[in-house]
């Protein structure tokens, strides 16, 4: 979906230094979203989003999607597809064609 949310991410960045910050979200789905940060992450690591709600949840770097002006985007993905990450994003997603 076309909105956009203010998460807080924390985790390891590509040279290993800690970090939590905020970053902003968009395209949210059921699975993940898109974040935008000014920090490089690795593909493949894992880190903590956390809603305005207080609701955290691991997700996977999956890809870098972009680098504009030292802000970077990634695709990222629920580790776990549960109640809690199903519910992350606080909307209901359309029933998908499997379901």
């Amino acid at each position: 979906m076309a909105l956009v949310a203010t998460i807080g991410l924390s985790g390891k960045d590509r040279q290993k230094c800690s970090f939590t910050m905020p970053a902003r979200a968009t395209n949210l789905n059921r699975y993940g979203a898109a974040v935008q940060l000014n920090r490089e992450l690795l593909v493949g690591s894992i880190v903590l989003v956390r809603n305005n709600r207080g609701t955290q949840v691991s997700a996977r770097i999956v890809t870098q999607l972009a680098t504009f002006k030292g802000v970077s985007s990634y695709a990222i993905e629920f580790v776990n597809q549960d109640d809690q990450s199903n519910n992350f994003w606080g909307i209901t997603f359309p029933p998908s064609n499997s379901e």
